[in-house]
């Protein structure tokens, strides 16, 4: 990779495609937050049930002042880049639209969830296989300073729980869509080794309990308005908790992960990303059947 990397975005549906630019090159973000191994080429926009035509002409309006071009022609959004960061809001569109990337043979980083079942997510596996081609996905709260500051003093982690907010998805599962950050802290406390998933919703939430095979569990607390913290503890239940204050953006902190990952480094392994998908839809599935459901194994 050169030592500025040309991306292209594609997707114009989630905020994160105008927050990562403006990280990138837009002149106002301040020095220390800016991210300049990077800068986006061009956007790729298209109408999903998550944004209509109004808020991507909005969208587009900024991304165009800060001097990235937007076209709703996927071969014009690709002819230009080193890497791909596949930026939509709909987790259904993202097999559609890594089957189109993947051909090129350009890294690709698929911006959370992995995908919106893991079938799909099966599928995606499958078509990076065939092309060869290098790809990540990640929720940004894995890279959250306070978390990582935290498992640095507490190194052994026998129980935790999570908490973090639920949205409402304009498509699909709210559990998938926006519970996704929650679990991905989760994997990144605990690991992998998941077996089995059980929740229930009341008026507060989601709640979910995670069982893992050697005895450990997790606990993960979706409520609509909450922020995102964590309560780890060990054998002798000794605590720490975390308090994911943002005050270094986990965005910033995601992109510089990205960069790594760009220029050739492994950042999120295969292993973690499917444990987290596959806890998602077995939680998913705990709701609807009222019991316990199964993890999926890889």
């Amino acid at each position: 990779m050169s030592k500025q990397i040309r991306v292209a975005i594609i997707g114009l549906d989630t905020s994160h495609s105008t927050a990562f630019p403006q990280l990138m090159q837009d002149p106002s973000t301040p020095e220390k937050l800016q991210v300049k191994e990077l800068r986006a080429v061009s956007c790729m926009r298209f109408e999903t049930p998550f944004q209509g035509k109004e808020g991507l002409d909005k969208r587009q309006a900024y991304l165009e002042s800060i001097g990235i071009p937007v076209t709703e022609n996927f071969d014009e959004a690709v002819a230009d880049c080193d890497a791909i960061m596949l930026e939509i809001n709909d987790p259904s569109l993202h097999l559609e639209y890594f089957e189109k990337c993947a051909p090129l043979g350009k890294p690709v980083f698929l911006d959370k969830p992995f995908a919106d079942t893991v079938e799909n997510m099966q599928k995606i596996m499958d078509i990076a296989q065939k092309y060869n081609v290098r790809f990540f996905t990640s929720s940004s709260l894995r890279f959250d300073m306070d978390l990582c500051a935290a498992l640095k003093v507490a190194p052994e982690r026998k129980r935790a729980t999570i908490w973090g907010p639920i949205g409402k998805a304009a498509a699909g599962s709210d559990v998938v869509w926006y519970g996704c950050h929650s679990f991905e802290m989760l994997q990144t406390v605990m690991g992998n080794g998941a077996t089995e998933v059980a929740g229930y919703k009341d008026e507060s939430g989601y709640v979910f309990q995670v069982k893992y095979a050697d005895g450990r569990r997790g606990t993960v607390e979706l409520t609509p308005g909450s922020s995102f913290g964590a309560l780890l503890r060990d054998e002798a239940n000794n605590c720490v908790t975390v308090n994911v204050t943002g005050e270094v953006p986990f965005y910033f902190m995601l992109l510089k992960e990205i960069v790594r990952f760009f220029n050739g480094e492994e950042v999120v392994s295969l292993a973690d990303s499917v444990e987290v998908m596959a806890m998602l839809e077995a939680a998913d599935c705990s709701i609807a059947s009222g019991k316990a459901e199964k993890v999926y194994k890889f």
